[in-house]
């Protein structure tokens, strides 16, 4: 939930307590967000990743990220994690990465994981999803260290199995824009899961949706008790969230 930083107030973004109240009751792990947020919202029982990059959508260039907070902010904030956004392939990627070896260096001196946000973006990148740039992107951020790599889907089973297979640190996916159904972002976060993605870190398909907690719970259903998709879609259309775990 770090959208407002770089694109202003967003859909769904707009009472924080609200609706980290809501995935809250959904049963989400952890929830990422900037300082002010993590200062000023009572983030219930969810642990707290503090997202230490930001960059505005009205800058020269909105893919240098640079950093925002620190790894000592987020020991005083009491999280569990900090994250970190690297574009690779963007014109500052070497600052980027300058930035980030060194922010991994204070994490190991304290003990805290570092999610390394890892996506393929800049001049040369014609498909954020292509297998070669998202599996470079995300054995990068293993190399340098990451305790936990996020990247994109690559959009079939097989080459994200290939991509998970490299990168010896659980990889998670982004949940991207706003899909175009239910069904649809339900089946992507299977197929992940189905490739060996670990986890997956999803923002508008989630606030944006118009029931945010029986969102989050058919999440949870296929990452932590292995519901298919559909079986998801179908606790998202009852209305109720029952374990998948006997099944």
């Amino acid at each position: 939930m770090d959208h407002s930083v770089s694109a202003g107030p967003t859909h769904g973004l707009e009472d924080m307590a609200r609706i980290v109240g809501d995935v809250s009751q959904g049963e989400a792990d952890a929830i990422l967000v900037h300082a002010g947020i993590a200062k000023t919202v009572d983030m219930n029982r969810l642990g707290l990743i503090l997202h230490l990059s930001g960059a505005t959508r009205l800058s020269a260039d909105p893919h240098w990220k640079t950093q925002v907070s620190t790894v000592k902010e987020a020991l005083r904030l009491g999280a569990d994690a900090v994250s970190v956004h690297i574009n690779v392939g963007s014109q500052r990627e070497q600052d980027m990465l300058d930035r980030f070896s060194r922010i991994i260096e204070e994490c190991d001196d304290f003990g805290l994981p570092a999610l390394a946000m890892m996506y393929p973006r800049g001049p040369g990148i014609q498909s954020e999803g292509d297998y070669e740039v998202v599996s470079h992107a995300a054995r990068l951020g293993f190399e340098l260290g990451a305790d936990i790599v996020q990247t994109n889907y690559t959009g079939d089973t097989e080459s994200f199995r290939n991509v998970v297979g490299t990168v010896k640190v659980p990889v998670v996916i982004a949940g991207g824009p706003k899909a175009s159904s239910d069904n649809d972002a339900l089946q992507m976060i299977s197929d992940s899961i189905k490739a060996g993605a670990a986890g997956v870190s999803i923002g508008r398909n989630v606030f944006q949706h118009h029931d945010p907690t029986r969102m989050t719970r058919a999440l949870v259903d296929i990452v932590h008790h292995g519901a298919s998709a559909s079986q998801a879609l179908a606790i998202l259309a009852e209305g109720t969230a029952p374990s998948m775990a006997a099944t």
